[in-house]
């Protein structure tokens, strides 16, 4: 871990990945060395970005139960759309992300500051297992074709593979892993670090497969199986970097500045990538890999949801307490929603149309209607 100068402001008290960040190259380059990217009168105010947010808060779209971490009260926030109401779950200290096995229902969640995982019964929402992992678990990955959890641990180049019938767990070296992506299809496993200039590729019994060299600063992952394609963010760079599954070819896009969250619309083939330091959404044509649009959003933007249903896209500006509403046909703002203070992950069903917003601040989470 290479340290960096550091600007002198507040940062959030989030989990001990942040505030290890805060001292690190990777939260110094984002608050010291975007050029140009922030302006003075904003400086006051740290990032909140989180490198793994996209997984603060799921959608179970088999039962419509959605699912967010609360690290300050040690719990997960459980939404039960059967009921309408918001219920706490008590999992492990400082709980940073979480993954489904939609076919066993059971809820998995990193317990950064605990050493452990929670699994936790979907059915019933109750605690059923507390698997320990090794220090500072912090992004995890659930396959449900073979019932495996993978999971990173911070500053180590562990990762640990989860029995998801006996929660037995294996421990392999691979590398240090701020972001993941699961293709179930291919049953492999993509390793992003962000100090490190190549993805990781494992195959599903945790066994590496090679690296792909996509450069520096990875941020934000994103795969369409169907296509047999990796988008990766690379927040330094202002670029999307776009990996062939099968050969292992990498092609590159512009974007805006820090780049840090990326969604794919499967249905229109379409690509939105988050700019955190610039405040803008840019869209890409999946099919032409070009750009094709650049849309205006709120105050450093950080986390993106899309409802291939609707063709909506939502952005949730961390900074502006809010959600920006795009239409996805004509690739522009719609509206723009009012949302608790540092929104910073979202999940939006489908089926419903409901979008679930997690925060910094409380309450952990909140379900939006977007009408």
């Amino acid at each position: 871990m290479r340290a960096g100068s550091v600007c002198r402001q507040h940062f959030p008290r989030y989990h001990s990945r942040v505030l290890s960040r805060a001292a690190a190259f990777a939260i110094s380059f984002l608050l010291c060395c975007a050029a140009g990217a922030f302006d003075h009168s904003s400086s006051a105010s740290a990032s909140t970005a989180l490198l793994n947010s996209a997984r603060a808060v799921v959608l179970n779209s088999k039962t419509g139960k959605v699912y967010a971490v609360d690290a300050t009260r040690n719990a997960i926030s459980v939404f039960n759309p059967q009921k309408n109401s918001i219920s706490s779950v008590p999992v492990g200290t400082a709980p940073v992300a979480i993954a489904i096995n939609e076919t066993t229902n059971r809820i998995y969640v990193a317990n950064n500051g605990g050493a452990s995982v929670t699994v936790v019964d979907g059915q019933t929402d109750a605690t059923i297992a507390t698997v320990n992992v090794g220090p500072l678990p912090y992004v995890l990955a659930a396959n449900p074709a073979t019932d495996k959890i993978y999971v990173s641990n911070t500053f180590s180049d562990l990762i640990t593979t989860i029995d998801g019938a006996t929660n037995s767990t294996t421990a392999i070296k691979a590398s240090s892993a701020d972001a993941f992506a699961l293709d179930t299809q291919r049953d492999r496993l993509y390793l992003a670090g962000y100090e490190d200039a190549n993805l990781v590729v494992l195959d599903g019994s945790a066994a590496g497969v090679g690296k792909i060299a996509t450069g520096m600063h990875p941020w934000g992952l994103a795969l369409d199986e169907a296509a047999a394609t990796l988008y990766v963010t690379r927040s330094g760079n202002a670029e999307l970097a776009i990996v062939d599954e099968n050969s292992g070819a990498v092609t590159t896009l512009p974007t805006g500045a820090i780049p840090c969250a990326v969604a794919v619309n499967l249905a229109t083939h379409t690509i939105y990538v988050v700019n955190h330091g610039d405040d803008t959404v840019t869209v890409i044509d999946a099919v032409k890999r070009s750009v094709i649009a650049t849309i205006k959003v709120g105050h450093r933007p950080q986390a993106i949801a899309v409802d291939a249903s609707r063709n909506l896209v939502y952005v949730a500006n961390t900074h502006s307490d809010s959600i920006t509403v795009i239409d996805g046909t004509q690739h522009h703002v719609l509206k723009t929603l009012p949302a608790p203070k540092n929104p910073y992950a979202l999940a939006v069903n489908p089926r419903t149309g409901q979008l679930f917003v997690a925060s910094l601040a409380a309450p952990a989470l909140t379900v939006l209607d977007t009408r």
